[in-house]
């Protein structure tokens, strides 16, 4: 039969590959997963040097890992750092906000993919308003000169 490879129709052995082929880049025991959740996941890109979202909260934890460039997170609690290609981040959700997300560089673009697990009826992202933000103020963690 003409156009027929007799090698495709044999099943492929399977290579042991798979063994090493897993690497563990973040664990994290989240603090709540809300009732109902349904899980998202995003890619978010940012132009070289630009500040990213607003401070802003997420109803559930948030789980994430950067692609390319470096990111400068900044979580309620904790001081900001940045966070280059090729390692991961969380964030609780819930309560507590998130004032930083931004591209730590300016002559790199940055993309980074976030795995959210959500409440339903819940936008991802809610601002926080200045007001709340003065009200919190005692929450955020001293910034390093």
């Amino acid at each position: 039969m003409q156009g027929t490879d007799p090698a495709a129709a044999e099943p492929k052995a399977r290579s042991t590959a798979w063994k090493t082929a897993f690497r563990t880049v973040q664990e994290a025991r989240p603090p709540f997963i809300p009732a109902g959740a349904h899980a998202m996941i995003l890619i978010v890109e940012y132009p070289p040097g630009d500040p990213g979202a607003p401070p802003h909260r997420h109803p559930g934890p948030a789980f994430g890992y950067v692609l390319e460039g470096e990111m400068l997170l900044e979580i309620e609690g904790e001081p900001p750092r940045p966070v280059p290609a090729g390692e991961a981040f969380w964030e609780p959700g819930g309560d507590v906000v998130h004032y930083q997300d931004g591209n730590n560089r300016d002559d790199l673009p940055l993309r980074f993919i976030v795995t959210m697990l959500c409440e339903p009826g819940e936008p991802m992202v809610a601002l926080v308003d200045e007001a709340e933000l003065a009200r919190r103020s005692h929450l955020r963690a001293p910034r390093r000169p």
